[in-house]
């Protein structure tokens, strides 16, 4: 068990790292390109991908979790992968229809001013363009995780973000594109990373069946139930990133939602790490629970508590001490300002992490062994209230610096919240 655990967990958090450095990749090209206001602008954009992944992680990755549940117990799962796909195409028609109508109304509702309206508007506008890829992405990356072949979803991530770091500089620099470049390349990448997992799909070797049905309402429900820790994952993202931007404009301006917007990148790499962990135990519990065999989900479970405290450990060691050259990293300018919000950012913001890797693997465990009220909760709780909450508060006492802390705030309360409901809720999954 604890090899099959390596093998699962080791190759979906490359694979979600792989996926996060090429957003790193846009905000570095992005940085050499446009500079302060380059990168205020990524950042108010932040929470566009943070809704796309969200709709393609909730639906995807919660109908490959029902899928290998259903599976485990000896019944037809045929249907799930053609349902997925479909319920995540047809999710993504209002994002494209934004995206052709109004991309520059929808910047200056999450904050831009007239300047960062010119400059983000055509990239905005290719984003929700390419909706439709980002959210099947999930279900293509999940389906193939969980149909017992990791090694090729962690190999299609991570050639779909080698595609986009080299086309980022391609598209932007010798074709001189600009941001527009950095945005085609960014929603060109989950294509080249769904034809890689359909090598397996729809290869000999997959048990997955592509059976195309009358997309049903009741089947969606059913599969949301189990990915909604997934879908909160996601759009915390974008739920902290939209607070913290609003209340850092009004705090210190377009420098620090610039300054998040560093902050935010290498805690978008973070996080990933820790989906990642969370992923690649789904399936394993999944299979377990579905078997009824429950010393293997104790130990699974066992597994990623230990390989969570380890990696939250390293990820703030990190943060403290690399602060100054990570920083450096994407401030081409040398903006002062800058620095200053971006040291005491990263320093106060990534202490958040020694909890939020733990949170993230008990919700998702709760909705792997369809438990779903504790992920529910918890992830509501971590995704939204919570930070919200810390965060509006503790800025009003304490400056951009409560900004900051709160994330390690709400974390605290998020792991109370799951450790009550876990010890008084009689029939929570122990």
């Amino acid at each position: 068990m604890f090899r099959k655990f390596f093998k699962y967990v080791t190759q979906s958090m490359a694979g979600m790292i792989g996926i996060s450095i090429y957003i790193l990749a846009d905000t570095f090209f992005i940085s050499l390109h446009s500079g302060a206001n380059g990168l205020t602008v990524l950042n108010l954009i932040l929470p566009v991908y943070g809704v796309l992944y969200a709709i393609g992680a909730m639906i995807g990755i919660g109908s490959a979790t029902r899928y290998c549940i259903i599976k485990s117990k000896g019944k037809n799962a045929d249907c799930y992968f053609g349902q997925s796909l479909m319920w995540s195409i047809l999710f993504s028609i209002p994002f494209v229809l934004c995206g052709i109508l109004f991309p520059a109304n929808i910047l200056k509702i999450l904050g831009a001013d007239a300047s960062l309206v010119k400059l983000g508007t055509v990239y905005l506008r290719i984003v929700l363009l390419g909706s439709p890829f980002f959210m099947s992405n999930h279900t293509f990356t999940a389906f193939t995780r969980n149909d017992d072949a990791p090694s090729r979803a962690m190999l299609a991530s991570i050639i779909g973000s080698l595609f986009n770091i080299v086309f980022d500089y391609i598209f932007m620099f010798p074709m001189n594109m600009g941001l527009a470049g950095a945005a085609l390349a960014t929603a060109l990448s989950p294509v080249v990373t769904m034809s890689v997992c359909s090598t397996h799909l729809f290869g000999k070797k997959s048990q997955v069946a592509m059976h195309l049905s009358v997309p049903s309402f009741r089947h969606l429900l059913s599969c949301c139930q189990l990915g909604i820790s997934a879908f909160v994952g996601e759009i915390s993202s974008a739920v902290i990133t939209t607070v913290f931007n609003m209340l850092l404009l009004n705090l210190a301006g377009n420098i620090g939602v610039a300054a998040y917007g560093v902050v935010a990148n290498y805690s978008i790499v973070a996080v990933s790490v820790f989906n990642g962990l969370a992923q690649g135990t789904q399936p394993l519990f999944s299979e377990s629970y579905g078997a009824g065999n429950s010393k293997d989900v104790h130990k699974i479970l066992r597994y990623g508590i230990l390989t969570c405290l380890i990696v939250e450990a390293l990820v703030v060691i990190c943060a403290w001490g690399m602060t100054d050259s990570l920083i450096a990293i994407f401030n081409s300018e040398q903006n002062l300002q800058l620095i200053t919000y971006a040291q005491s950012g990263m320093r106060l913001y990534f202490l958040g992490f020694l909890l939020a890797g733990i949170n993230i693997l008990l919700v998702s465990y709760f909705s792997a062994v369809d438990d779903s009220l504790p992920a529910i909760v918890g992830s509501v709780m971590r995704g939204a209230v919570a930070i919200t909450i810390c965060a509006i508060l503790l800025s009003r006492w304490f400056g951009i610096d409560g900004v900051w802390i709160s994330f390690l705030a709400s974390e605290i309360l998020t792991f109370v919240t799951i450790l009550v409901l876990y010890k008084f809720l009689p029939y929570t999954k122990k």
